[in-house]
């Protein structure tokens, strides 16, 4: 039998849906790509905790990517400064959305994200990475209160050499 996740969502809290929180997330990454940083500002809790980081903490751009923020203020001026930064147009996809439990108010989420740009009139996607995030009601809708982004910088290797007990 296939090994489950060590979640038990039956005693997992569903005030908050699943579907709430796919439209949540892909509504932020449009909103993300697009610019439009009042709906960043209101999709953050006033004391929201913001790290982004390589996974393996090593990558020749760590510095870049690698903010540990406190408070939607901090969040804000980060990403805002990021984004302007960045190509447009970027487009930012949140898949394999799935509950991971519950903390305090806030549903713990995890998804995968994957980032393309285009060049010479051909998209290509420039990196890939795994969110974790907590998610809460607040006054006006949902909001973060914890999110850690995880980008993928490690090069590909087979699965048996990095777990050398892994099971397929």
């Amino acid at each position: 039998a296939a090994a489950r996740s060590a979640v038990d969502l039956r005693s997992m809290s569903n005030d908050i849906t699943l579907a709430e929180l796919q439209e949540f997330l892909a509504e932020f990454w449009f909103h993300y790509d697009e610019a439009h940083f009042d709906e960043l500002a209101a999709a953050h809790a006033a004391d929201v905790h913001y790290l982004t980081r390589s996974d393996s903490g090593a990558s020749p751009f760590e510095e870049l990517m690698s903010p540990q923020l406190d408070g939607r203020d901090a969040v804000m001026a980060w990403l805002t400064a990021h984004r302007k930064e960045s190509p447009y147009p970027l487009r930012h996809h949140v898949t394999n959305i799935h509950r991971t439990g519950t903390d305090g108010d806030a549903v713990r989420t995890r998804s995968y994200i994957v980032v393309n740009q285009i060049a010479n009139y051909v998209p290509f996607m420039v990196s890939s990475g795994i969110v974790n995030a907590a998610i809460r009601r607040g006054a006006n809708g949902l909001e973060f209160t914890d999110v850690e982004v995880v980008l993928d910088t490690t090069n590909s290797v087979n699965l048996a050499d990095v777990h050398a007990d892994a099971t397929p």
